[in-house]
């Protein structure tokens, strides 16, 4: 009989988001290896896709209680949730979901193996006292270290709930069959925290490189108003979230300081940051910046084409304890990358010998958007394209979907192996 894989996610397709991508794939790659899958997701709420709607229709189940689709074969059940501006009201369909998704988790048939991604934190949890209820081992993956991220953010002060969370995350890393986190930097950051260390595994994110790939200038199909061509110009951009976890302020002063040159930046998303950072471009009347709304990600290749450099500005406060990844998109599509963090950072160390990034990782605002400027100023594109085949190298060798998601299947089959 197929062993059968429970994946509980907070974001799942058809929702569009870094995480529901990474999903689909890891439960795809269980499907193809021969497991029975099953998913317990939301309904699309953080980037929804009229297209993949479409394509993955979902049908109310109990008068709307819950809501099926199906993605390839695999059977996805959504809990409703939405994206609430009242925090309140967050707070409540958060509650909710984990409520709704634990009944339906508990009402799933023999199931093997649960594994979830962080964040929330609080899915760990759930999923640890489903575990022991209905007989499944329970796998963890730290894609963002928790509270430590909120912390840093500055978005958790209270110390009664830092406490409650730090004994969840305790609970969470010492009871889970297996964990893993993302890559050496983290690994480090929280193998302290567990009494049994050979728990702790690292298996890197990845990236689909038959969607993400290099493409001919001539192949780029974009909305030429938006995207016009100025083969003389050099195009820097960002694609992604606009929000907390990226620092804005460098990008808006290096742009005042280059307005007069022939440097363009391109910020394409959503997020919470980006009235802020329209306000800025209006404020400073800057023509070199054009913030343009979320693109599907079926033209995210002809974007990274259309560009010459891609940025990512960490935001110090958050930096240590998450991975963009874009990075590995980026690179897939043989483009190079100018990136502002610390020296101790995973981005920094993750790009630091692999020599297709820029790296600025001072702290001091005037002297980082110095260095901003000064890279801008002197790039060269036939530099840049070396630099862009020698990050496509390292993803074909290390960071293939095909690559990593096998170690998921093989973690999974080394649980049952030890029984």
């Amino acid at each position: 009989m197929k062993k059968k894989v429970l994946i509980h996610s907070i974001v799942f397709s058809p929702d569009g988001v870094s995480t529901a991508y990474l999903y689909n794939d890891i439960a795809l790659k269980f499907k193809e290896s021969g497991y029975d899958v099953t998913v317990l997701t939301t309904t699309p709420h953080y980037n929804v896709l009229a297209d993949a709607l479409k394509k993955q229709p979902m049908q109310s189940k109990l008068f709307g209680l819950f809501y099926e689709s199906n993605f390839k074969g695999i059977k996805v059940i959504h809990v409703p949730q939405k994206k609430f501006k009242q925090t309140s009201l967050r707070i409540l369909g958060f509650i909710y979901w984990h409520i709704l998704s634990f009944f339906l988790g508990l009402f799933e048939k023999r199931v093997d193996v649960i594994i979830s991604p962080s964040p929330p934190l609080s899915i760990g949890l759930i999923n640890i006292i489903l575990s022991r209820l209905i007989g499944a081992k329970v796998i963890y993956n730290v894609q963002e270290i928790y509270p430590d991220f909120l912390i840093e953010q500055g978005s958790l002060k209270s110390k009664p709930l830092i406490l409650v969370l730090k004994w969840i995350e305790r609970v969470v890393y010492n009871q889970s069959d297996a964990v893993i986190t993302i890559d050496s930097v983290f690994y480090d950051s929280i193998i302290n925290r567990f009494k049994n260390k050979s728990k702790l595994h690292v298996i890197p994110n990845f990236v689909d490189t038959d969607l993400y790939k290099p493409m001919d200038p001539v192949s780029v199909i974009l909305d030429k108003s938006l995207f016009p061509d100025n083969p003389e110009t050099l195009k820097v951009m960002y694609a992604g979230n606009i929000g907390h976890a990226q620092d804005w302020k460098p990008l808006i002063e290096a742009a005042i300081q280059l307005k007069e040159e022939s440097i363009e930046f391109f910020i394409i998303g959503e997020g919470v940051l980006k009235e802020y950072v329209e306000s800025q471009v209006r404020l400073h009347k800057l023509s070199n910046v054009h913030v343009l709304p979320y693109q599907p990600r079926e033209l995210m290749p002809s974007l990274i084409a259309y560009s010459d450099l891609q940025f990512i500005f960490m935001a110090p406060e958050m930096e240590a304890n998450g991975f963009p990844s874009k990075v590995y998109t980026i690179m897939a599509c043989a483009k190079p990358l100018l990136i502002c963090s610390g020296k101790d950072t995973p981005i920094y160390k993750f790009l630091n010998d692999k020599n297709c990034a820029y790296l600025v990782q001072d702290r001091e605002l005037a002297t980082k958007v110095e260095k901003i400027v000064s890279i801008l100023r002197n790039a060269d594109k036939s530099t840049l394209k070396e630099m862009g085949w020698l990050g496509l190298h390292e993803i074909d060798t290390n960071y293939s979907k095909h690559q990593v998601t096998i170690k998921y299947v093989n973690l999974v089959e080394e649980l049952f192996t030890k029984q």
